[in-house]
């Protein structure tokens, strides 16, 4: 699946209806969730029917397009299903029990309730909620792919204005000619990756280099607000604008940065093992929570993952036990803590930086077991094998 974005430009009628339909999508999907913890045996199909209960009840859930609908109590069953399997798998902690939403910032379309013009350069909405026509400008041309093709379109608010997201239906694999190499990659704060050749690369921490304006944009919204007082004054409005715009530019140049890097790893190796981390698990410590999130981890594996599928490349995620106390010459244990940067081992003598060691212990671990392949379940298909074949080595 492709998703292509464009940047939606209409009239200020046509953005409101937008965020109603927004609203309506979320109120669906609340109301499919506060359903399913109501009725015992619900279903992914009862779910889907009780949308048009709702139509029939509300009015203005009834102007929204049926797939539309549809596609909202979808997202909740998609986070009970995710909550059934976090029981059965019996992982620890908490097993995110579906919440209600407050803030919803996209709707989905599936195949009807819109058009595009011949040259698809233009979108008509055409259920009640009169969103009209939106112009749509990006670099990509749709013009290349069959309509039927496009099986979701999502109408997504960010603060720099509205996108149209077309989710295009296609395989796309590319084969490249093996490299011969696989590699280990230890994330960490220190550097932003370490692998095992010994290179690493530094953290960009966009937010910290952002840090001191997005604390004057923030001082100056705090300021214009008026506690009590609705609708608030348009330069509160203005003030919360700029303080989104700005958080708006540290996320994409964390994403863009962590794509050029995953593009960039995928293309010289045939292999990549890298941390299972608990990204999530890690932002509880207050003491490191910042840079955690600054270092944008789950966003670097995402990509890393997309890449591989891509190119037909293995990526491994290898369990976290004793990477960095194990040694990664004659695999003894050597207890460090924290502070402790570099690696010597007592026992054959191996020094090395403590990442490095880390890096070439993740990249063992990941040529003798196969792990989490990527976005694949265990058994769909062997990446060892797969590293055989293309490189024409034994992996053993």
């Amino acid at each position: 699946m492709l998703v292509f974005e464009f940047k939606a430009y209409g009239k200020q009628k046509q953005y409101r209806a937008i965020d109603e339909a927004i609203r309506t999508g979320q109120f669906i999907q609340n109301k499919c969730l506060r359903y399913w913890m109501d009725t015992p045996k619900v279903s992914k199909h009862d779910l889907n029917k009780y949308c048009a209960v709702l139509a029939a009840e509300f009015p203005f859930a009834d102007d929204l397009n049926s797939m539309a609908r549809q596609s909202s109590a979808e997202r909740s069953w998609s986070a009970i299903s995710r909550f059934y399997d976090n029981c059965k798998k019996q992982s620890p902690g908490k097993k995110d029990y579906p919440k209600f939403k407050k803030h919803n910032r996209s709707v989905e379309y599936k195949t009807s309730g819109w058009k595009f013009s011949e040259n698809r350069k233009k979108i008509t909405f055409t259920d009640g909620k009169n969103i009209g026509i939106l112009t749509l400008k990006g670099t990509r041309d749709l013009n290349f792919y069959d309509l039927k093709l496009i099986k979701r379109i999502r109408l997504v608010k960010r603060a720099d204005g509205y996108y149209v997201h077309c989710c295009v239906s296609v395989d796309l694999q590319i084969d490249l000619e093996p490299t011969g190499n696989a590699i280990g990659l230890d994330l960490g704060l220190k550097y932003f990756l370490a692998d095992s050749n010994g290179e690493t690369v530094e953290p960009p921490n966009f937010y910290r280099a952002s840090e001191r304006q997005l604390n004057r944009a923030n001082r100056q919204k705090s300021k214009k607000y008026r506690k009590g007082i609705k609708p608030q004054s348009k330069n509160y409005h203005k003030a919360r604008m700029s303080y989104s715009l700005k958080h708006l530019r540290v996320s994409r140049q964390r994403k863009e940065y962590c794509k050029r890097l995953a593009y960039s790893v995928i293309q010289s190796n045939d292999l990549v093992a890298y941390e299972d981390l608990n990204v999530k698990g890690l932002a509880r410590n207050r003491h490191l929570a910042k840079s955690i999130s600054d270092a944008g981890w789950s966003t670097f594996r995402q990509w890393l993952e997309y890449f591989g599928n891509k190119y037909g490349k293995v990526t491994v995620a290898v369990p976290l036990h004793y990477i960095s106390q194990n040694c990664s010459s004659c695999c003894e244990t050597v207890k460090k803590t924290l502070s402790v940067r570099t690696h010597v081992c007592p026992h054959c003598g191996f020094m090395a930086d403590r990442d490095h060691n880390a890096a070439m212990n993740i990249l063992q671990k990941g040529l003798r077991t196969v792990g989490h392949t990527g976005t694949y379940t265990l058994g769909e298909f062997d990446p060892l094998a797969s590293l055989e074949k293309s490189c024409g080595v034994t992996v053993g």
